[in-house]
């Protein structure tokens, strides 16, 4: 397996496909880099180096007690970037990844980063505060914690057959084969790393790094987004970043990566390359 060691001794799990100009993948959570390869293959086979690694605490990754924070997350990023010396980078992140993608230039600046691409992303903040007040209440993500630690493979695959892929909405075809697909990836990763990521994907403000992103940025947003809902999501971070283009997808839920793959891969091709 290709991995790099961080400066904390976390060992990091990362696949690396294809030549060409780097896009580099975060995942969404509990999730790993295997969430993007429909698109990793699609880019690939088109002329692009594609990257994506396991969050600690995440697929294949170490499972370490201390370091579940945004901060090191990000850190992680950085390392893999600069170890792997990628530039003219393309960064895509999906939702806890879009938050991660955001503190990775928060902290560390795009003199690597060439474009960015956010998928119904958290930015810039889920949990609901006096100063955002159109956040989700406190009691949502205890709600996830409880869930998670009362029985955490029930609550992955609930969670797969229901709102993150909208298989709960009248006439949804549920496809079992991406519930599974869910729920292994889940269950590959570690109870304390995913329980501690559920507060850093919450109760973050990435606002202050949304301000920092100062190359092209492409926001993509399903209006159907049970999870991550996109009027205090998607449209308030393309307010938020100086040079963001909004995409919404009609009727598409969170998992719009796999159920929308196909319109993702088109878009994604072309903002890359400059033609949309």
């Amino acid at each position: 397996m290709s991995t790099i060691t961080t400066k904390d001794g976390t060992e990091i799990f990362y696949k690396d496909w294809g030549k060409g100009q780097p896009v580099v993948f975060s995942h969404g959570w509990p999730l790993s880099g295997d969430a993007w390869d429909v698109q990793m293959l699609f880019l690939s086979s088109h002329g692009y180096r594609t990257i994506a690694h396991d969050r600690r605490g995440h697929g294949r990754s170490a499972q370490p007690w201390d370091g579940n924070d945004m901060d090191t997350y990000a850190d992680d990023l950085a390392e893999l970037i600069e170890k792997l010396d990628l530039r003219d980078v393309v960064l895509v992140g999906h939702s806890t990844g879009g938050g991660e993608v955001a503190h990775y230039i928060g902290r560390h600046g795009t003199a690597r980063v060439a474009k960015v691409v956010l998928v119904g992303a958290v930015p810039p903040q889920m949990l609901k505060t006096a100063n955002n007040p159109g956040g989700l209440p406190l009691e949502v993500f205890d709600g996830i914690r409880a869930g998670v630690l009362a029985d955490r493979s029930q609550f992955y695959k609930d969670l797969a057959a229901g709102a993150f892929y909208g298989f709960n909405r009248p006439g949804a075809k549920t496809s079992h084969g991406l519930v599974d697909s869910f729920w292994l990836q889940g269950m590959a990763g570690g109870l304390k790393g995913q329980y501690d990521c559920i507060e850093q994907f919450s109760a973050v403000d990435y606002t202050g790094d949304l301000k920092k992103i100062d190359v092209p940025t492409l926001i993509v947003h399903g209006d159907d987004d049970q999870v991550v809902p996109i009027d205090n999501a998607g449209r308030r971070s393309a307010e938020i970043v100086a040079n963001a283009t909004l995409k919404v997808y009609a009727g598409a839920p969170h998992g719009l990566a796999s159920t929308h793959a196909d319109q993702l891969n088109a878009d994604l091709l072309a903002f890359i390359e400059g033609k949309g």
